[in-house]
Formats: C-alpha cells, sequence, structure tokens
C-alpha cells in the first residue's frame, strides 16, 4: 500500500494553499495605489491563512502518512510528477508560514514607502515559495520552490534593506547558492541510482550502499547546514539580518533557517540513515560548538538586531542537537523549537523594527530608560526575553527542555554544555534588557520633545498578541503541537533505527575502509 493519503478534502486544499499568493502578486502588478496594494496584500494573507486552515481539523493525527496528497503527471519522460502533501513535521511550519507572512504586511505598514507595489509582491511570492518547500514531495518540484525562495529574499535584502545591504544581499544569495548546487548535484545521483525517480518517498524507502550515502550526506549537508546556518557556514546570517527591513528579517529568522533543518528530517534521516549515524557525532559537535559561540558572540554586539541575529545561531544550534541526538525527545524537542524560534525571534525583530521607527538607531548605548518611556513596549519585550531564555511557562522552555533531554540520552556531555548555553542566553539577554529599559535614559528621546519616542500603538498591538498568544500556549500546553508530530517522528527513529550501522562498530570501520 502507498504510504499516503490522498486529499480528503475533496478540492486541492494544498495546491491552493501555495498558490494563493501568486494570484494577489499577479494582482498587484495592474495596481497602482499604494493603500490599495497594502490592504490587498493583507487581505491575499489573511485569506490564505484560513484556505490552509482546514488542514488542522482534517489532519489525521494516529498515522506518519503523508496526508492531502495530490499527485499527477508533470514531465513524464523524467519522471516528474506534480507531488505534494504533509504530514506531522511539515503541517506545522505551513501555519507559521501563513502567520508570520500576515505580520510582515502588518509590520511594513509605515516604514515601507519606496517601491511599494514591488515589495509586496516579494513578499507574497516569497510565501508562496517556503510553502512550496514544505508540502513538495518530488525532488524537481521540491528545488524549484527551494530556489525560487532566493530570488525574493535577495530583492528584500537588496533592495529594502540598510546601508550594506547589497554586500549582505550578495553574501546571502552566495553562500546559499552553493550548497543549493551541491545538493542539485546529490538530486541528480539519486535520480540515476534510484530507478530514474525523484519521489521523495520512494526514495526514502529505499537501501543505497553506504559508500553513496556518505557523499550524498555531505551534498545535502553543504545546502541545509548553510540555511540553518550552523557553524562555521553561519556568517551571512548576522549580516542578511542586520541589513534585511523588519519583514525580511521577521522571515528570515521564522521561516527561511527552518528550512535547512526541515532538509536534514525530509531527506537525509530517511534516505541516508547509515551515514546520518556516521556523522552524528561531527553535527553534534558543530551544535554544541554554535550554541556557545553563538551565545558568547552576543555578549560583544553593540548592534541590538545583530545581537538577535546571533542568538538565532546559538538557538538554532539547539534544534539540530535535538535533532541529531536520534531519539523521540530529542527530535521532537528540535521540531517544537524550530517553531519556537520562529515565533521568539520572529517577535523579537517585529520588536527591533517598532523601536527603530521611533529612534532610527539599533546601537543598545544609544538607549536607555525606555522602561518609562515606553512601559507596554518594556512589558512585551520583558515576555519574550523570559521566552528566549527559557523560563518555564514560555514555549522556549518545553523545546529546550526536550533537546537537553534527548542530548542527554544521546551523550550525557553533549547535554552539559548545551545546558550551559542556556546560562549564557540567560545572561546576554538580561543584559540587553537592563541596557535598554533601565540604564540612564538618554536625553535625546522623551515624549514630546526633539526625538519623541511613543509607546506601541494599536495596529502594533494588534501584529504582536498573536505570537505572544502562541508563547504562553506551547508553554503550557504543548501536546497541542507535539500530537500532530507524534506519529511522524516515530516513523522517523524507526527508519533510523533500521540503519545497519546501529551499534555496530565492526560495520562502520569496513566502511570507512572501503571509502578511503
Amino acid at each position: 500500500m502507498e504510504d499516503i493519503i490522498y486529499n480528503q478534502l475533496g478540492y486541492s486544499i494544498l495546491s491552493w494553499t501555495v498558490f494563493l499568493p501568486v494570484l494577489g502578486a499577479l494582482l498587484l502588478l495592474f495596481m497602482r495605489n499604494a493603500g490599495a496594494i497594502r490592504w490587498t496584500t493583507l487581505l491575499f494573507t489573511i485569506a490564505n491563512f484560513f484556505v490552509a486552515f482546514p488542514l488542522l481539523k482534517h489532519f489525521d493525527k494516529t498515522t506518519h502518512k503523508m496526508q492531502f496528497v495530490e499527485k499527477s503527471p508533470w514531465i513524464p519522460s523524467w519522471g516528474i510528477n506534480y507531488f505534494i502533501g504533509i504530514d506531522g513535521i511539515s503541517i506545522l511550519f505551513i501555519f507559521l508560514t501563513t502567520i508570520l507572512s500576515i505580520l510582515c504586511v502588518l509590520v511594513s505598514w509605515k516604514s515601507i514607502e519606496n517601491k511599494v507595489k514591488e515589495f509586496h509582491m516579494a513578499i507574497l511570492t516569497l510565501e508562496a515559495g517556503m510553502l512550496g518547500v514544505f508540502v513538495a514531495l518530488d525532488f524537481f518540484l521540491f528545488y524549484l520552490f527551494w530556489e525560487a525562495m532566493l530570488i525574493p529574499m535577495f530583492l528584500l535584502i537588496g533592495v529594502w534593506g540598510g546601508q550594506n545591504r547589497l554586500y549582505a544581499a550578495i553574501k546571502f544569495f552566495l553562500y546559499t547558492l552553493v550548497g543549493s548546487v551541491l545538493m542539485l548535484v546529490g538530486i541528480v545521483v539519486l535520480y540515476f541510482t534510484g530507478g530514474r525517480t525523484l519521489d521523495i518517498l520512494a526514495l526514502s524507502g529505499m537501501q543505497f550502499p553506504f559508500q553513496l550515502q556518505f557523499w550524498l550526506f555531505l551534498a545535502f549537508f553543504a545546502a541545509f547546514a548553510v540555511k540553518v546556518p550552523m557553524f562555521p557556514v553561519h556568517t551571512w546570517l548576522p549580516d542578511a539580518h542586520t541589513e534585511a527591513p523588519t519583514a525580511g528579517s521577521v522571515i528570515l529568522a521564522g521561516v527561511l533557517i527552518k528550512m535547512g533543518a526541515y532538509g536534514f528530517l525530509r531527506f537525509s534521516m530517511p534516505m541516508l540513515p547509515d551515514a546520518t549515524r556516521f556523522f552524528t557525532g561531527p553535527v553534534l559537535v558543530l551544535s554544541v560548538v554554535g550554541i556557545i559561540y553563538g551565545a558568547l558572540v552576543c555578549f560583544a554586539q553593540k548592534d541590538f538586531k545583530r545581537l538577535i541575529a546571533y542568538s538565532s545561531v546559538s538557538h538554532m544550534g539547539y534544534v539540530t542537537l535535538g535533532l541529531f541526538a536520534l531519539n523521540t525527545q530529542g527530535v521532537e524537542g528540535g521540531i517544537l523549537q524550530m517553531l519556537n524560534h520562529g515565533i521568539i525571534t520572529g517577535a523579537m525583530f517585529l520588536m527591533i523594527g517598532i523601536i527603530y521607527e521611533r529612534t532610527h538607531t539599533r546601537v543598545i548605548a544609544d538607549y536607555g530608560g525606555f522602561a518609562k518611556l515606553v512601559p507596554w513596549y518594556a512589558g512585551f519585550f520583558m515576555i519574550l526575553t523570559f521566552a528566549s531564555v527559557g523560563l518555564p511557562g514560555t514555549n522556549g522552555f518545553i523545546g529546550e527542555f526536550l533537546i537537553i533531554f534527548g542530548a542527554f540520552k544521546a551523550e550525557k556531555i553533549f547535554g552539559v554544555l548545551a545546558a550551559t548555553g542556556i546560562i549564557l542566553g540567560a545572561g546576554y539577554m538580561l543584559w540587553l534588557y537592563q541596557r535598554i529599559f533601565f540604564q540612564e535614559a538618554n536625553p535625546d528621546y522623551d515624549t514630546s520633545g526633539h526625538h519623541p519616542v511613543w509607546d506601541l500603538g494599536l495596529r502594533e498591538v494588534i501584529t504582536l498578541i498573536p505570537l505572544f498568544v502562541f508563547v504562553f500556549w506551547i508553554g503550557f500546553y504543548p501536546n497541542t503541537f507535539l500530537d500532530y508530530m507524534h506519529a511522524s517522528v516515530e516513523h522517523l527513529i524507526q527508519q533510523m533505527n533500521m540503519s545497519s550501522l546501529a551499534g555496530n562498530e565492526n560495520i562502520i570501520a569496513n566502511y570507512i575502509t572501503e571509502i578511503f
């Protein structure tokens, strides 16, 4: 029996979800009024959220099978199909993407004044590309969406970014493109060795010799590690975040860098289980280095936005640590932390964009005394600070707890080192909060003088509220979200446990001899 469940709803819900933003972008081509463009984009992003909403209601949480599947021939001579579907791993990221897209439109309402049409077209096409990555079950289709994401993100940074936007945009493009080219080589090799098929589910069920898996893992790792980004291929991320407009930073932190971790889950682990086990040690080491390095570098940052960017390097280290712990707690914690990071860091960048509109500076030393000037802003940011450091009752706690638990099960030393990252994270986040809100007030800012600073407005509160709801919802009742992924994660762990390397060091030694 095929490991899929065809569309339960009787209509192409996933196709509508992916391509509705594209229809919105095409409609914007014929519009000129900036206000109408903003409202149209907002309506399309909201409509897309509601179009996708039935997925949650009708999703079967008891099976690992792909659901809402749509499959039809596309290029039969090459074995390429239009093949899409979701499972318990991808469904959560569909909704993270649709929610953050709405918030990106809202936060850009006043800050984007140049090339308004082009900006909103880029947001809509980027949303479509990201959704396509999460639903694609054909490698050709996946690669098209994977590469299509680069173009609007490159434009968001390069056109609407800061002073060094071209440098950051080109660096982002080159890093991700090089990794993507190596992944393309791996896809071509899989196509010929897997019987000329690009069916991701079929390839996941095949057993490839370890020597082939070894090189394929490295090819895929080049693309996914850059996208996460893992240490030491992380240097594009702080530059991209620093120069990107607020909406670009939110999408980059909230969804785009999750693509790398998603790639490990969807391709490296099920297709290359032997190589995944072989490389587990090095990946765990790089993850822990990334956690500690990213946290330490945060202490040295003078730019508000750059500090949060480096914190992403540290937090994403927890994600890869959990995934490569290769146990249920670690993998589920890693997936949940991907969602959590998108919520917390996405909200952080929204908050930075909001205060930048008032002060036109991101230098931390320029702030001070903001607890009195903007008390509502200070309160919202305090909640995010607590979530970022993993305070119990917030979503950051449950994700990090599961990851560290899984790391201890895999290898105690990695669990201990990961726990030190939490201590460092509390240090730099609380110090950041103290400097911005409680250090001596900067006389350049007040509520009525030459540089007035005002508190959160209604539009900004509406933009932030959905993310804060999830901070506490996941923090107090994570099973709402864990239930969706249980069956898929258990199936993935079973696939990994079928690896011929599991607990057999002699086979590992023989494989190494064969390779070299």
